[in-house]
Formats: C-alpha cells, structure tokens, sequence
C-alpha cells in the first residue's frame, strides 16, 4: 500500500496555491472583477475556477514547501506581482474617470455627484459615465479574456519562485500612472479645448457688456456646448480608450515577462 508524506501533500497543495494567490490577488483589483458590487467570496470562486483551469499550463512549482521560508517569501512574491498586475489595468479605468471630472468642471457639473456602482464611492457623474462606456468597450473587446490569457502568460515568464519583480519593474509601475494621466488628458482635451474657447467669449461679452449676469446666461451656454462636445467627442474617446488598453495589456504583458 502506498504511503504519502506530509511533503508530497505539501508539494501538491503548493503547486495549486501559488497560482490561485497571483491569480486571486489580481483580480482583487483587476477592473470589472475588483468593483464592489462583486462579492469577495464570488472572486475567490473565480480565481479558483481559473486556477484549476491553468493548471496544466503553469509550470510546476518543484523543491518548494507552503510553511518554508522560501514558501512565505513565494506567497508574498506571488501577491505583489498579481496586484502589479491588476492596478496597471484599473489605472487606465482610474484615467477615464480623471477625463470625464476634468471635462465635467470644464461645462459646470463639478457639483453633478452620484455612487459610482464600480468603486461604491462618490464620483462626478460625467467620470462614472465615461468609467461605465470604458467597462463596456472593454468586455466588448474581450478584454477579460485576455486579462485571463496575459495572466496565465506570465507564469511562463515570471515562474512561481521566491524571485519576484525587480525594482526596474516596481519603479515601471510607479511611472505607469504618468502614462495613464497623459492619457486622459489626450481624451478630455478636445472638449476642455472647446470649453476654454466658450469661456473666453464669455470674457470678451463680460468686457462689452459688464450689467450682463453672465452666471444666468453663462452657464446654460457652456452645459449645452459641454453636452455637444461630449456627444462628438465619443468616437475619439473611444479611440484613445483603446489605445490606453492596448498599451495597458503591453505593460502588464512586460511585467510578466512575456513577450
């Protein structure tokens, strides 16, 4: 009759473990999968649905034990890279939201606040719209598919191991939030643009005509021109919406080391 160790049954748990800690640690604040409205123990439940998944694709975890100290350091490891990994996707959520609050102060709606569903926190109506149409650009182009496909990706390149992301990669991802600023900057540029040239009409008016309440007529004038320059800003939206995920996907692709 054969006898199984504690070190056999140690070995098999590890090597289904270290998987689901990446796995489940990205989708903690991966978007769509880390919004509140997703319970936590329905994300465990798809981290382990993934996990049994990939399995046979992730290479196999040899030589190292859960309660070591290379086990502890691997979990930690495993950990970081899964949140690395997640965040540099939901900063591109985060740079919609920036884009539509800077477009949003721009026409008078600064003071337009509702619960966003995907943060359960208070956001500028137009920031949870723009969040809302990026979600749905986002699964329309399957992008959590390939979030799945890039994680299973960077067990190939970033083996289980107590070896982890390098500083280079960790000061990657810290510069990773200037990429996403400029990004939603380039979305709500040509609104604010159109806003700014309102304004200065207004400047001009105020100068001609000083009794004018230029509050009463002014704020009207820029939410109706606000609203336009929205409606015909959502191609080029979307455009640079999908360039900030392809270069999302490329970055997290690079911090799993595949190429």
């Amino acid at each position: 009759m054969p006898v199984i160790s504690f070190a056999q049954i140690e070995s098999w748990i590890g090597s289904a473990f270290f998987p689901f800690v990446r796995i489940g640690a990205c989708l903690m604040v991966a978007p769509m999968f880390g919004a509140s409205y997703v319970p936590p123990r329905l994300r465990i439940v798809i981290a382990l649905a993934l996990t049994v998944v990939l399995l046979p694709v992730i290479p196999r975890v040899t030589g190292l034990t859960l309660l070591s100290a290379d086990g502890l350091v691997t979990t930690a490891q495993q950990v970081v890279i899964g949140i690395a990994m997640g965040l540099a996707l939901q900063l591109m959520f985060d740079g919609l939201e920036f884009a539509g609050q800077m477009l949003s102060n721009a026409m008078g709606l600064g003071f337009a606040f509702s619960v966003d569903p995907l943060s359960a926190v208070t956001t500028q109506s137009l920031g949870q719209l723009y969040v809302l149409l990026g979600t749905l650009t986002f699964l329309a182009l399957n992008g959590h598919i390939a979030l799945i496909q890039t994680l299973a990706a960077s067990f190939q390149g970033l083996p289980i191991g107590p070896q982890g992301l390098s500083p280079a990669a960790l000061h990657a991802l810290a510069d990773w939030g200037s990429v996403m600023l400029f990004g939603a900057v380039r979305i709500a540029l040509p609104g604010v643009t159109a806003l700014l040239v309102i304004h200065l009409s207004f400047g001009v008016i105020s100068r001609a005509a000083p009794a004018l309440n230029l509050f009463a007529v002014g704020f009207p004038i820029a939410l109706v021109f606000g609203l336009v320059a929205l409606l015909l800003g959502l191609p080029s939206m979307q455009g640079g919406l999908i360039d900030m995920l392809q270069a999302a996907f490329a970055f997290m692709r690079a911090l799993g080391g595949v190429h």
